[in-house]
């Protein structure tokens, strides 16, 4: 009987090895990660704003659109997850607004035009309802004295949300907002969005900070928070978004 239950328990553990590899998208090559939301989807590409991802993917992304469109492919696996639980879809379940996340399987040091050239390996599907990360957006809008380095972004605010707006009763409008590998960068001309480095936001220009935090966070817990996406000279009228 121990016997038995020894073997039951390391095939249930090898079993969810390889659930964990397959979604990311097991194979040879460095994992990409890149993660958006679906523009438009067919049986061979997929389209996706892109609005995070990995390492690797962001640094390909510097310069370019944040609109791409990848390759898809006979073994690329769609996991469509409901509940927590992943199952293999089709295409036919990306829906335009799905919140994915797109892995690819490349070399070191491949270019975006190599990556989207390279069928995906795995995208899993979250559905319209995590679009935007799941949890409360806390948006923050001002200005920073030049280039930012070192994980770290100090914003002199001017406006946000209400819900950024929120923490900020009772403090200084100079603060200090952190980002990490995955938060992306975006300088918009007119409506197009091209990403950035950190070092290449402008003195006095219009900075847009978003963070994705708990409902009734802190101003000190959202700034520990890495920021899901920095934009410069975003359009329109940001401070009115609640989601």
């Amino acid at each position: 009987m121990k016997h038995r239950l020894l073997t039951t328990l390391a095939l249930a553990a090898l079993a969810c090895t390889v659930i964990a590899a397959s979604a990311l998208g097991g194979g040879k090559g460095r994992l990409y990660q890149f993660r958006g939301d679906v523009v438009s989807a067919s049986s061979s590409s997929l389209q996706i704003s892109v609005t995070g991802g990995n390492h690797l993917a962001l640094k390909t992304l510097i310069g370019q659109s944040q609109n791409e469109t990848f390759a898809l492919g006979a073994k690329t696996e769609v996991l469509v997850w409901s509940h927590g639980v992943p199952h293999v879809g089709s295409v036919s379940d990306l829906k335009q607004g799905d919140d994915v996340t797109i892995n690819v399987r490349a070399r070191g040091g491949a270019s975006l035009a190599d990556l989207l050239a390279t069928p995906a390996a795995t995208v899993a599907d979250r559905g319209a309802q995590n679009a935007g990360g799941g949890k409360p957006l806390f948006l923050y809008i001002g200005t920073v004295a030049g280039g930012q380095a070192g994980g770290h972004v100090s914003l002199h605010i001017t406006s946000g949300n209400w819900r950024g707006l929120r923490t900020m009763l009772g403090q200084s409008v100079d603060q200090t907002f952190s980002y990490d590998n995955g938060t992306i960068f975006l300088l918009w001309q007119g409506r197009v969005p091209t990403v950035i480095e950190p070092s290449q936001l402008k003195a006095g220009d219009r900075i847009t900070i978003r963070v994705r935090a708990a409902r009734g966070a802190t101003l000190a817990q959202v700034e520990a928070t890495a920021a899901t996406h920095i934009g410069d000279h975003e359009p329109g009228q940001p401070e009115t978004a609640t989601s």
